[in-house]
């Protein structure tokens, strides 16, 4: 298994402006790369006392923290499979209707990445708030994982829209989006600061509107060009003068689409003979015109037929031929092209079984 990762550790701070207040640095950012696995284990014996289905979460517990009311908050325990066997969720349950989990697969074939999604619900709960929510496996052999969420719904606060959504975006792009935090109960309240997890957000606080009893802010948040592909899920906590209730998070969320894509992502070859010969196709995209400049594969019994040109979407063949033995298929296929680094290759993992 290679895991690679960067941890950032910086402090934000707040300029006041003429006209406003505007974040020059960052808090705490965490930034990690996918973590790939590229070997297939076997399903351990003694799956219960070992309980096997926890091995492939790497986060079982998230505090949602201190929340408006009706903002949208979410989180996505991912889990890969690393066993040969196909992986499926029979039930997700969950203690409290605070929380509803769903997923977004049932099933999951080895080395690919599925997520539990719990999703706090704001609009009817209110306080702090518990739940365990129970995912329960029926293949390839029974068990149970239980995630825990907490967090505190505040009635005081409410952000307009719910949550900072910057859709799909291409690489390079850079995208503005506002919202309004509006406060009762009192004119005195005030942001002090804004902290993000992300060091690829600005945000800009307007001067606040105040009404007896109500303080009201336009925020505007805007990402950088610079953010890698993959999902955007952060978050801003504003730190305010309320001693109670110092801290208050706000969900960021959106995806940047990679320069270069290649799909099926995990590519199942099933149970095949030592000697036979099969083919599939592969789909490589990219966000501007490119060309193939190799494929490697580190399984000898792979080749493929590789398009010329420059074009934004390539069809690959590829061909595996059994050579008589009965190692298993376990490889990952990187294709390069001719786009700058270190955004120029894309990957995919092939499994199989050969009989």
């Amino acid at each position: 298994m290679r895991h690679s990762s960067r941890l950032n550790d910086q402090s934000t701070e707040i300029q006041n402006t003429g006209d406003g207040i505007i974040v020059v640095g960052k808090s705490r950012g965490l930034m990690a790369t996918l973590a790939l696995l590229t070997l297939v284990v076997a399903l351990p014996a003694s799956a219960h006392a070992d309980n096997w289905a926890e091995k492939m979460f790497s986060v079982r517990s998230h505090d949602f923290r201190t929340v408006g009311r009706g903002t949208k908050t979410e989180f996505s325990f991912e889990f890969t499979n690393p066993y040969r066997e196909d992986v499926h969720i029979s039930a997700v349950r969950t203690s409290c209707g605070c929380t509803t989990p769903t997923i977004t697969a049932d099933t999951v074939s080895t080395h690919e990445t599925a997520a539990v999604v719990a999703t706090f619900n704001t609009n009817t709960f209110i306080g702090q708030k518990a739940a365990v929510v129970t995912v329960v496996f029926d293949q390839p052999t029974y068990a149970e994982v239980q995630l825990k969420v907490n967090g505190y719904i505040r009635t005081d606060i409410t952000f307009d829209p719910p949550e900072v959504n910057f859709g799909e975006i291409a690489p390079g792009q850079s995208q503005t989006r506002e919202v309004t935090i509006t406060h009762s109960g009192g004119s005195d309240w005030k942001i002090e600061d804004v902290r993000s997890h992300c060091d690829h957000l600005r945000v800009r606080l307007e001067t606040p509107q105040k009404t007896p009893g109500m303080v009201r802010y336009r925020m505007q948040v805007r990402l950088d060009g610079d953010m890698p592909a993959g999902d955007i899920r952060e978050r801003l906590t504003l730190i305010s003068n309320d001693n109670s209730f110092p801290t208050t998070e706000m969900a960021i969320a959106g995806r940047i689409r990679p320069p270069l894509s290649l799909s099926p992502m995990s590519v199942p070859l099933g149970t095949i003979a030592a000697d036979a010969t099969t083919s599939n196709r592969l789909v490589v995209r990219g966000e501007r015109p490119f060309e193939i400049t190799d494929i490697v594969s580190a399984d000898e019994r792979f080749a493929f037929e590789v398009p010329e040109g420059k074009k934004k979407i390539h069809l690959v063949k590829m061909i595996f031929t059994g050579d008589g033995s009965i190692r298993p298929v376990s490889t990952e296929v990187r294709v390069v092209s001719d786009l700058p680094e270190p955004n120029n290759s894309a990957t995919c993992i092939v499994t199989g079984t050969v009989k």
